[in-house]
């Protein structure tokens, strides 16, 4: 059955989408994902369904939904992450924001760190197009932009240094929050996974071992 978002112009978007090998690479980044979690088969289930309306579903004007794209940062030591309080939600959450168009989402993940904590100094733990995570969660009505979901797809980054972070317009706060202190800041149900995830990961992916698979 076709997508009830399919794409019927690429006119005024972001000049990569034309190119079929952007999807492809977020389709392959998906089967990946969904080969390291398969218990997540619902979620990566709807982000495809998403990509049928591409590249329209890049735009956030794309309803009821479209791709963003975000960032699990954590300090040198692999103890610490980067949480920004959202000032429209909030809420207590990991950095990111809409493609606006761009299908280089971990490119788009990396823009939203430095514009919303000022930190520019980091590496990518992986491969650039390994997704950490992926989310798709609602987002509430906010002034006249009605209520829609975000396609989250989440990057893995570790910081060079532990930099003095800088709040943007878009938040109330930014701290570096060790993750032993987690809870205490969220307990949002994507915001654990990610960190269960990233204690689980943490050795292999800092010490640039081979497998960054869950252990069976």
């Amino acid at each position: 059955m076709p997508s009830p978002w399919t794409a019927t112009s690429t006119c005024g978007l972001h000049p990569a989408v034309s190119d079929p090998a952007r999807i492809q690479t977020i389709e392959l980044a998906l089967a990946d994902y969904l080969r390291r979690w398969p218990e997540e088969a619902e979620t990566v289930r709807r982000i495809r369904e998403l990509l049928g309306g591409w590249p329209q579903c890049l735009e956030r004007t794309h309803t009821p939904g479209h791709l963003t794209a975000s960032a699990w940062v954590v300090d040198p030591t692999g103890t610490e992450v980067v949480l920004t309080h959202h000032r429209k939600l909030d809420i207590w959450v990991q950095l990111g924001g809409h493609a606006d168009g761009d299908p280089d989402l971990p490119a788009v993940a990396r823009r939203e760190v430095l514009e919303e904590s000022g930190l520019e100094d980091m590496q990518e733990i992986a491969d650039p197009w390994w997704i950490f995570d992926a989310d798709v969660h609602p987002i509430p009505a906010y002034r006249q932009t009605p209520a829609h979901y975000h396609y989250d797809i989440r990057f893995a980054f570790r910081a060079i240094r532990r930099e003095e972070l800088v709040i943007s317009d878009e938040s109330h706060d930014v701290q570096w929050v060790a993750l032993a202190d987690l809870e205490g800041y969220t307990r949002e149900a994507s915001m654990l996974r990610m960190a269960r995830k990233w204690q689980e990961l943490r050795p292999a992916l800092l010490t640039g071992r081979d497998s960054v698979y869950p252990a069976p």
